[in-house]
C-alpha cells in the first residue's frame, strides 16, 4: 500500500479542493482587474477569500496579502519591515530553530547592515522568554518567532512572546512563520500582539503556490515586488484566483474540524509510538504537536530508512524536507542539543487530517521488521 507520512513537506490536494481549481482555469478565468463580468467573477472569488481569512484571523481586508507562499510571505515581512524601520533599529531578534525561509532571509539582511541575535532552546525546544527579554533593546526592530517547529513540532509560546515585546518595546514588530500551525491550532494574532503571520496553502491540502501575510495596520513595509499595484501596492502582480480560492477552500475544512482532528491525530501518533516501544534505542524529539513525529533510530542514518521505507510505499522525510536532499546537520536538532548520533539519524513522520489508522498500523508494522535488519548489516 502507498502510505504517504510527509505532510509537513506538503499535503495533497483535497478533492473538492481540486475540482474547484479546475472549474476556476476552465471557467471562471479572468482577471480581477478587468473591468468586464469575466474580471468581476474573477474578483468575487479573491473577495470571498479575503472574507473568509478575515473572519478566521479576526481582522481587516486591508491586512490580507495574498502570496505565492510561505516563504514569498516570510520575505515579505522580514526584508519589508526592515528596510522601513532600520534607521530607527537595524537589530532583529530570532530563534536557532527557524525554518530555512527565515533565517536565510535574516543572514541576507546580517550581510546589509543587520545585527542579528538568535535565541537559544531547551531540549524540547522552547525558547527562553529571560533570554528574549536580555536581548530586547530601543534598537530592535523586529523579532521573528515560528509559531510550531517544521522539523519537531515544538510550539512556541507566541502569546506571551507577543505581550513581551509589547510591553517592553511598542514600536518592535513581532513576526510569526505559521506555515505548520495555520489551520491546527487557532490564532489571533491582534490577541497575541502579532504584527505579521505568515501562512502557506500547501501545508494544509490546499494547492502550491499560495499562501497569505497577515500584516496589521500599524505596520509598514516597503514591497518586493513592482509592477501593477494590486493589493495596496504591497504584492503587484496578477492575483492567482485559482489558488487564493482553492486555499480558502481548503482552509475551510479544515477549521470546520480542528478539534476533532487534533484528538484523532492525537490516538494515531499515540499507539504509533505505542507500537514502536520495543525498538531499542528509539528518541522521540520535541513533539509538542501530534502531528510531527521526529524520531531518532540509533545506528542507521536517516537517507538509509528513509530510503527503505520508500521501498515498502512509506514516505517519510529525513528532519526538514528543505534540506533532508542536502544531508545537512539539522540546525534545530543541534541547538536541541540532542546527543551525536541523533544529527544524523533522524526522520520526520508527519501527519494530516487525512491520515488514516491503516497507514500508521502499516508503517510501525514496517519499522520493526526494517529497523533490526538494516542495524544487523551495519553492527556485524
Amino acid at each position: 500500500m502507498e502510505c504517504y507520512l510527509d505532510n509537513a513537506s506538503t499535503t495533497r490536494v483535497d478533492d473538492e479542493v481540486a475540482s474547484l481549481i479546475q472549474e476556476l482555469m476552465l471557467k471562471d478565468y479572468g482577471n480581477p482587474a478587468s473591468l468586464h463580468s469575466k474580471g468581476f467573477e474573477a474578483e468575487q472569488h479573491i473577495r470571498s477569500a479575503r472574507s473568509f481569512f478575515c473572519d478566521v484571523l479576526k481582522c481587516r481586508e486591508s491586512e490580507i496579502v495574498f502570496t505565492s507562499g510561505g516563504t514569498e510571505s516570510d520575505n515579505l515581512a522580514i526584508i519589508g519591515t526592515y528596510f522601513v524601520k532600520r534607521r530607527r533599529g537595524n537589530h532583529i531578534i530570532t530563534t536557532k530553530i527557524e525554518h530555512p525561509a527565515v533565517s536565510q532571509t535574516i543572514q541576507y539582511l546580517a550581510e546589509v547592515g543587520a545585527k542579528i541575535d538568535l535565541l537559544d532552546v531547551d531540549r524540547h525546544g522552547h525558547i527562553d522568554l529571560a533570554q528574549l527579554d536580555d536581548l530586547l533593546s530601543d534598537k530592535t526592530s523586529l523579532v521573528s518567532v515560528m509559531h510550531v517547529n517544521n522539523e519537531v513540532g515544538a510550539v512556541e509560546p507566541i502569546a506571551e512572546i507577543g505581550r513581551l515585546i509589547r510591553k517592553k518595546q511598542p514600536d518592535c514588530l513581532f513576526h510569526v512563520d505559521d506555515v505548520q500551525g495555520f489551520g491546527k491550532i487557532p490564532i489571533i494574532p491582534a490577541e497575541c500582539k502579532v504584527d505579521l503571520l505568515s501562512v502557506s496553502s500547501h501545508k494544509l491540502h490546499g494547492p502550491k503556490g499560495a499562501g497569505l501575510l497577515y500584516k496589521s495596520d500599524r505596520t509598514k513595509i516597503t514591497e518586493l515586488m513592482h509592477g501593477g499595484g494590486q493589493q495596496n501596492g504591497l504584492r503587484s502582480g496578477t492575483e492567482n484566483v485559482p489558488g487564493v480560492a482553492g486555499f480558502a477552500l481548503a482552509a475551510s475544512k479544515l477549521y470546520g474540524s480542528i478539534s476533532e482532528d487534533h484528538e484523532r491525530m492525537k490516538a494515531l501518533r499515540e499507539k504509533f509510538l505505542l507500537d514502536l516501544q520495543d525498538i531499542e534505542d528509539i528518541r522521540v524529539n520535541g513533539g509538542d504537536v501530534p502531528y510531527i513525529i521526529s524520531l531518532s533510530i540509533k545506528d542507521i542514518r536517516a537517507e538509509v530508512i528513509v530510503h527503505a521505507l520508500a521501498e515498502k510505499g512509506i514516505f517519510v522525510s529525513a528532519g526538514s524536507a528543505c534540506a533532508s536532499k542536502k544531508l545537512q546537520i539539522s540546525p534545530t536538532l543541534s541547538a536541541m542539543d540532542v546527543e551525536k548520533w541523533q544529527l544524523e539519524s533522524t526522520i520526520r513522520i508527519s501527519l494530516s487530517a487525512h491520515t488514516t489508522q491503516e497507514e500508521m498500523d502499516y508503517a510501525a508494522e514496517q519499522i520493526k521488521l526494517i529497523v533490526p535488519d538494516l542495524r544487523r548489516f551495519v553492527r556485524r
